[in-house]
C-alpha cells in the first residue's frame, strides 16, 4: 500500500510539472503552479520559510520521500530505473557511497552559489535541470506536433490550434539540457538513483536530516534470512543484506524493499527508541554516516532551456517577393531583465534558470543568456517581440522570487530600461523614409517626433526619447523597420524604477 501511494502522487507531481512546462498557453500553471513554488531550491530563494519548514519537517518524519514524490528528476529516474529493471537478470548490489564526490559536488555548490556562479550552480538543480529538458527538447517536439494539428485542422477547416513558432533560444542552454538528460538516463539505467545519491545537492543536503526520521525501514534481525531480495531490487543500492544494514542517507523512501521482503523482515516503522512492535530492530538504524557534523542548508539553481529550430521555412517575406532580413538581438551596456524584478543583480541571485517563465512568455521576449557570467539564466531581447504591457505571466509563476507578482496597472510605471536611437542607421534621420514607427507603437508616449534641425520648417521628423517616461518595455526596438539591428535600443537599468522605489 505505501509503495502504490508514493508511485501514484509521485506520477501526479511529475506529470503535472511536466505539463506545466510544456504549455506554451500558460493555462495548466493556474492550476499546478504550487507545485513549483514547493521545490526546495525556489522555496529558499524566495525565503518561503513556510514551504522550507514543511519541507525539512516531512523529510524528518518521513525519510526523504521529496526525492521519490515531489522532486521530478527524481521521479523520472525511478520511471528509467523501472524500465531497466525488466531487463533479464538485472540486479542491484549494495555499493557504499562516494563520500568525497558526494560532498565535494556539495561544497562545490555551496562555494558557486556563495560567489554568485549562478550558472555552475543551475547544472546540479533537479527542478531545475528538468525544466531546462522540458522546455530545451520536450517543449519543441509537442509544439511541432501542436503545428501538425493545426495545418490539418486548417486544411479540413477548422481552427482550434493555434500554430507556435519553433526557434533556438539558446544553443548552450539546448548542449547542456541534452548532456544533463544522457547523463541522467545513463546513471539511472545503471545504477537507479546515483545522480541523487551522488551529484545532486539538494539530496545530500536533506540526507543529514535522514538520520533523525521518525519512520524508516528497518530490518528485523531475527527474521531475514539474507535472501538479498532486497538488495537486488534497491535503487539506490544502500542495503547491505550481508550486515542488515540500511544506509539511510541515500535511502529515498520508495518503499520498493518493503514490497519485495518474502519474510517480512523489513518494515517502515518507528524508528525512535529501541524496539518496536516487539522485534528487534536492525543495528541499520545506527548506519548513518557518524562523521557529518551538521545540516548545510542548500539550494540549487536551474538552467533556463530553449526551443529547437523545426521551422520549415522561417524566412518573413515583403509582399510575398522580397526577404525581409531577422533581427538580431542589439548589444546592451545592461542586460535587460523581467518587469517585477529589483534590477539585474537582485534577479540573477534568485533567478534558478528553470525556464518556467520562458516557457509561459507569449511574445518570446524571455530566453536563457548566453553570456558566461549568466548562462542559461533568463534575459530579455525584442527581436522576436516586445513586453506587452498588459502581459504579466512570468511574474505569476516565478517560484523563487526573482521577479515578484505585478499587476498591469503597475508594470505601466515600472522601469527597467531606457530607449535611445542610433541617428546614423535611423530611416527617418538618414532622410530615407519618413518613418515614426517607434513613436506611434509607444505604449506610454515616451517617444515623439521633433524636427532635426528646429529651424528648418522642412527639416526630416526623427524620433526624441523622453527617458523619464520610457519604461523600456521595447515596442519601438521590435517594430522598428532597420534591419539587422533596429536603429532603436533598448539598455537596461541595473536598479529598476517603479512606484514602490
Amino acid at each position: 500500500m505505501l509503495k502504490k501511494v508514493r508511485i501514484t502522487l509521485g506520477v501526479i507531481c511529475f506529470t503535472a510539472i511536466t505539463l506545466m512546462f510544456l504549455d506554451f498557453t500558460g493555462t495548466l500553471r493556474l492550476w499546478f503552479g504550487w507545485l513549483a513554488k514547493i521545490q526546495f531550491l525556489p522555496a529558499v530563494l524566495a525565503a518561503n520559510f513556510i514551504v522550507i519548514a514543511a519541507l525539512l519537517v516531512l523529510t524528518i518524519l518521513f525519510g526523504r520521500v521529496y526525492c521519490s514524490v515531489i522532486c521530478p528528476l527524481g521521479v523520472f529516474q525511478d520511471g528509467i530505473f523501472i524500465l531497466s529493471m525488466k531487463k533479464k537478470g538485472k540486479k542491484q548490489t549494495y555499493s557504499k557511497e562516494k563520500k568525497w564526490l558526494r560532498y565535494g559536488v556539495l561544497a562545490l555548490f555551496i562555494a558557486a552559489f556563495i560567489a554568485g556562479l549562478g550558472s555552475l550552480v543551475a547544472i546540479l538543480a533537479p527542478y531545475s535541470a528538468w525544466g531546462r529538458i522540458c522546455q530545451s527538447i520536450f517543449a519543441p517536439a509537442v509544439q511541432w506536433v501542436n503545428n501538425l494539428l493545426a495545418d490539418a485542422a486548417v486544411r479540413k477547416g477548422g481552427y482550434g490550434f493555434v500554430t507556435k513558432e519553433i526557434w533556438l533560444k539558446s544553443l548552450p542552454a539546448l548542449v547542456v539540457a541534452a548532456a544533463t538528460l544522457i547523463a541522467v538516463i545513463v546513471l539511472a539505467w545503471r545504477n537507479g538513483r546515483t545522480w541523487c545519491n551522488t551529484i545532486c545537492p539538494v539530496g545530500t543536503t536533506l540526507s543529514f536530516l535522514v538520520r533523525f526520521s521518525m519512520f524508516r525501514p528497518l530490518i528485523d534481525t531475527e527474521k531475514c534470512v539474507g535472501c538479498h531480495s532486497c538488495e537486488r531490487k534497491c535503487k539506490a543500492s544502500c542495503i547491505d543484506s550481508d550486515n542488515r544494514k540500511i544506509d539511510y542517507s541515500r535511502c529515498v523512501g520508495c518503499f520498493d524493499c518493503i514490497d519485495n521482503c518474502k519474510v517480512g523482515a523489513l518494515k517502515y516503522r518507528f524508528a525512535w527508541g529501541g524496539k518496536s512492535s516487539g522485534n528487534q530492530p536492525s543495528k541499520a538504524v545506527e548506519a548513518t554516516d557518524k562523521g557529518r557534523r551538521a545540516f548545510l542548508a542548500g539550494s540549487v539553481v536551474a538552467l533556463t532551456g530553449t526551443a529547437l529550430h523545426a521551422q520549415t521555412d522561417d524566412k518573413k517575406r515583403d509582399g510575398g517577393f522580397a526577404e525581409v532580413l531577422p533581427k538580431i538581438s542589439p548589444d546592451r551596456s545592461v542586460p535587460l531583465t523581467p518587469f517585477g524584478s529589483e534590477g539585474v543583480k537582485q534577479f540573477y541571485s534568485r533567478c534558478t534558470a528553470c525556464q518556467l517563465c520562458v516557457s509561459v512568455c507569449p511574445n518570446d521576449v524571455l530566453r536563457p543568456s548566453g553570456d558566461l557570467k549568466r548562462l542559461m539564466q533568463v534575459e530579455m531581447s525584442y527581436d522576436k517581440g516586445y513586453c506587452r504591457p498588459e502581459c504579466t505571466k512570468c511574474s505569476e509563476v516565478c517560484p523563487s522570487g526573482a521577479i515578484v507578482r505585478i499587476t498591469p496597472e503597475q508594470k505601466t510605471t515600472w522601469k527597467i530600461g531606457t530607449a535611445s536611437v542610433d541617428f546614423d542607421t535611423c530611416l527617418a534621420s538618414v532622410g530615407t523614409a519618413s518613418c515614426g514607427s517607434c513613436s506611434r507603437h509607444c505604449p506610454v508616449g515616451a517617444i515623439t517626433m521633433v524636427r532635426k534641425d528646429p529651424s528648418n520648417e522642412s527639416s526630416p521628423m526623427i524620433p526624441s526619447v523622453i527617458e523619464e517616461k520610457c519604461i523600456g518595455c521595447g515596442a519601438c526596438e521590435n517594430l522598428c523597420p532597420v534591419r539587422p539591428v533596429s536603429a532603436i535600443t533598448v539598455n537596461g537599468c541595473i536598479v529598476h524604477h517603479n512606484e514602490n522605489n
